[in-house]
């Protein structure tokens, strides 16, 4: 049995006391914490920057998985790596140059990870994939937190799985939006490696945070 790991989103956290709620996500079984970075450019919503990373770095151990959503991106990937990221991911479309922007995270010593939007194919990314450590499939129109997961998107996960196992790439799969106790199951059978969920690990069970991380890697 593979080893589901779990990347809460700090979007639908507490703002005001993010420390103590990245403290209740590493007591809570969280592998890795998902921060979203918003621009208002690239997507329509705004979040944090580099200096609120860096200081909540000090609140746990664990991987900061960074989202970047925002263009242009490639100046702005040593900032959030000296900021304290573990994984950079980045979207195709938010880059002149991909490969450029896989060799300058890579150049920092971080994680690659490259996320595909609802509408973006495989073929995007096909030709940087034996670069890149993970691909963050997004279920949902990135921008905002809460959105209903768009079941189009597992044939995307078992594609990637396919071009995984046939040439043996290492990346992970991650799967991002509208990620529930209902459906998370079709998304791990269909591949996926890394669930990311907000609303429902800060808010279901009346915010149990240990028992919504539990019941989502026993699924």
């Amino acid at each position: 049995m593979k080893k589901i790991q779990i990347s809460p989103s700090i979007l639908s956290a507490d703002f005001s006391q993010l420390g103590n709620e990245i403290k209740r996500l590493e007591e809570g079984g969280a592998d890795l914490i998902h921060v979203d970075v918003m621009d208002g450019h690239f997507v329509p919503n705004l979040t944090i920057g580099p200096p609120v990373i860096k200081n909540l770095r000090k609140y746990t151990n664990l991987p900061f998985d960074v989202h970047l959503m925002i263009s242009p991106v490639h100046e702005y990937i040593e900032k959030y790596a000296e900021a304290g990221a573990d994984i950079i991911t980045i979207h195709p479309e938010a880059t002149e140059n991909l490969k450029a922007s896989i060799n300058l995270i890579k150049k920092f010593g971080k994680k690659v990870g490259v996320s595909l939007n609802p509408k973006t194919e495989i073929k995007t990314i096909i030709d940087e994939i034996d670069c890149i450590d993970l691909i963050l499939v997004m279920s949902v129109n990135p921008g905002f937190g809460g959105q209903k997961f768009m079941p189009e998107v597992i044939d995307k996960i078992k594609k990637l799985k396919k071009i995984k196992d046939e040439n043996n790439y290492k990346f992970s799969i991650e799967v991002d939006g509208g990620i529930n106790f209902s459906n998370s199951k079709i998304v791990l059978e269909a591949g996926a490696d890394i669930l990311v969920s907000g609303t429902t690990i800060f808010k279901e069970n009346n915010g149990d945070i240990k028992s919504n991380i539990e019941k989502l890697k026993s699924i």
